[in-house]
């Protein structure tokens, strides 16, 4: 097992200064560990709104402005032992082995950001995170890609491609490729994803078709009414994302009914647990915890 090289931020950017090459060095004397193991359930964490421009949890627009304080919450939630791993960019993925933080846990990098929050290019989702290579070299589990699919944007075909592309190199390497798919419109100029059960069943089935292998293929999923028929379109194994939070006693309740379906295997998600109304981080992440387990 490594030790933290850092024991605070300061630290962190100090030895990202003095000798970048600690950041690889950190990342080859992680412990490691399987993706599935015990009960074959999993809870991870999801941190990688950030690069895409996306900084606003609900009503509050500048809540992730702080990169120290939102170290602090996947911190708090990492720290809980029933708490798998991350996901997560490769910059906060950096500080975090810097920090000590991912000893023994799962890891998800995230390859595509290039959609950025707003902008007319959104829909052509480019791979400026990780790579493939990137995220073997590291020895993380696998690479999450956002797989947003609107009929009328021919940037569209631009991200297809990629996301299909990325889930041959990723397994190449052995390792999960996990694809986020959203039938998308524009409304007044905004991109909203379609949330209706039979959209969401049109969107699995375009995604768990890229690539020419899906061996490695997972799904992360929002949580939608009839559920259970959305589970019937897929064989993937599959894990709930949690969306931006508006209600997470309402949340938390989809949760528990969703997570009884078979292919169902736990929980991605990032602000409703790293951001609750009440910002007591760890008491939302043992509540997750407690319905995955």
């Amino acid at each position: 097992m490594s030790d933290a090289l850092c024991r605070d931020y300061a630290e962190v950017t100090e030895l990202r200064a003095a000798d970048p090459a600690s950041v690889t060095k950190a990342w080859h004397a992680r412990t490691t560990r399987p993706t599935v193991r015990g009960d074959g359930r999993l809870m991870i964490v999801a941190a990688d709104h950030p690069a895409r421009g996306a900084l606003s949890v609900g009503t509050r627009v500048t809540a992730m402005n702080s990169r120290i304080d939102l170290l602090d919450r996947l911190r708090t939630a990492l720290a809980d032992p029933g708490v798998d791993g991350v996901l997560a960019t490769a910059d906060i993925l950096d500080d975090l082995v810097l920090l000590g933080a991912l000893e023994d846990k799962v890891v998800f990098s995230s390859l595509n950001r290039g959609g950025l929050a707003g902008s007319v290019f959104e829909l052509d989702d480019r791979m400026t995170g990780a790579t493939a290579t990137s995220t073997a070299d590291a020895r993380m589990n696998g690479g999450k890609m956002l797989c947003r699919i609107d009929l009328d944007d021919p940037g569209t075909v631009s991200t297809l491609a990629g996301c299909a592309q990325a889930v041959d190199q990723l397994a190449a390497h052995g390792l999960i490729a996990m694809l986020e798919p959203f039938l998308s419109t524009r409304v007044d100029g905004k991109v909203r994803n379609d949330l209706s059960p039979d959209a969401v069943i049109k969107s699995v089935h375009i995604a768990q078709g890229l690539g020419s292998t899906s061996a490695y293929t997972w799904l992360k999923l929002p949580v939608v009414p009839e559920m259970d028929r959305v589970m019937e379109s897929t064989t993937m194994p599959t894990l709930l994302l949690g969306g931006d939070p508006t209600d997470p006693d309402e949340a938390f309740a989809t949760w528990a009914s969703a997570l009884a379906l078979p292919a169902v295997r736990g929980l991605i998600v990032g602000r409703t647990l790293l951001y609750p109304p009440d910002d007591d981080v760890a008491s939302a992440v043992s509540g997750a915890v407690g319905l995955v387990r």
